[in-house]
This record gives C-alpha cells, structure tokens and sequence, in this order.
C-alpha cells in the first residue's frame, strides 16, 4: 500500500528487493475487540521519528524492543501481505504483523506471539513466510514477549527516548562511564540529579551506555560505556 493508498500487487522477490516496504502504509487494519485489554494504537519511534500502529499488547512490546535494537533503522506495521497457493490450490495469504529494515540493507519480517504463545494458523503459515523471507534475503522471527524483567527495563527507558532527553550532554554521560560505574554515581558526577538521570537514561536507550537489562535497573545497576556519542 503505497503512500496514495493503493495497493500493488508485484511478486515477493521484486517486492524485497526493489521497494522501500518500510515506507508503506499497513495493508491490513486492526480492529478493536470487545473485551481485549489493549485496543490498536500508535507508537512514536525513535529510530524513525514517526508514529507506528500496533494492534494489541504483545506487538506494541514488540514495537518497542525492535525500536530498542541498534541493528534497526526503521520501522513499519504490515507493510507487506504475503500470497501463496496452499493445498488444493488455494490461495493463502499472510500479514506479518512488522516490518523492520536493518543496518545492513536486509529486512525483518516479525509475528509477534503472546505470553500463552502462538496459534496454530500462525505457526504454520510461519514456515511459509520464512522461507520466502530467506529467498529474498530477509529475516523472519516469530517471536514471544521478552522477560518481564527485560520488558519493564526496556519500557522505563523508552520513556527517555525522544531526542530532547539528551540535553547536548552525551559527550559528558560518556566521560563519567568510561570505566564501570553505579548509576547513581555517575548521576552525582554529572551535577543535579533531577536533570543527570534523564540524560542518563536517554543514554541506556540508545546505546551509549550499557547495563545488564536482565536485573532489575535501580541506581546500583553498573554501567560503562559501550559506543561514542552520535552513533545511532
């Protein structure tokens, strides 16, 4: 679906290799369901800078982590649904619910499963949709909910993910993190801790520092770190 919204319909291998699926509008709505705890809705990525619709729980976790991931430079909801002829000549067809390119020029194809896991449906179209991923030189994953302990790090730091959280101070965040260093005392080194921890915090998000996201984050967590300012 193409930015005037209208739909082209070109084989797989053309499509993965000639067009821009990342800047595509979602081929398939989601619709909001009665009784679900997350209706659809919309996230602002970093990566990007724009908004990408979600339509439940578990994909907006997804949208988050890909947004996280260094490897990724942009994003987009169901950019691209897959055909194919199934038993007995029927046609079939599939939306992966994400679309991701990567920093190497490949994309990423992502379903995105619950913590109860995926579907029946989902899991055999998978095998499916990975190999005309693989044929294009894409990636697919059909992936489960990090762990808790994960998520909840990840999403506290996506609250410092806009630019603006930045302040101009990475240059100083890497000066104090050179070697490991608590949190809390590199926060006191950077001056008042009301405007130290946003920084530092925007910094973890997008890889400046790094800090071991499976245990809890609190002001004893270590940090060093790990890429220049400027990068991603």
């Amino acid at each position: 679906m193409d930015a005037a919204g209208i739909e082209h319909e070109v084989p797989w291998l053309e499509a993965a290799a000639e067009h821009a699926l990342e800047e595509c509008l979602p081929v398939r709505q989601f619709p909001a369901l009665k009784g679900r705890r997350t209706a659809p809705g919309w996230y602002w990525s970093a990566t990007d800078r724009r908004l990408v619709h979600y339509g439940f729980k578990a994909m907006r976790t997804q949208v988050m982590m890909l947004d996280h991931d260094p490897k990724v430079v942009a994003l987009a909801c169901r950019s691209v649904e897959l055909l194919w002829r199934g038993r007995c000549g029927k046609t079939v067809s599939h939306a992966p619910h994400l679309m991701a390119r990567l920093a190497d020029g490949s994309g990423l194809l992502v379903d995105c499963a619950g913590r109860t896991g995926a579907g029946r449906r989902l899991v055999q179209r998978a095998f499916h949709i990975e190999a005309a991923a693989a044929a294009g030189g894409w990636h697919y994953r059909l992936v489960a909910p990090p762990p808790p302990v994960v998520e909840a790090n990840v999403r506290w730091l996506a609250g410092y993910r806009h630019p603006r959280c930045a302040q101009g101070r990475l240059a100083e965040v890497t000066g104090c993190f050179r070697t490991p260093t608590a949190l809390e005392t590199g926060v006191r080194l950077l001056g008042d801790p009301i405007a130290a921890w946003p920084v530092v915090f925007h910094a973890l998000w997008r890889g400046v520092l790094r800090v071991p996201l499976d245990r809890p984050l609190d002001g004893r967590a270590v940090a060093v770190t790990s890429c220049s300012e400027g990068e991603r």
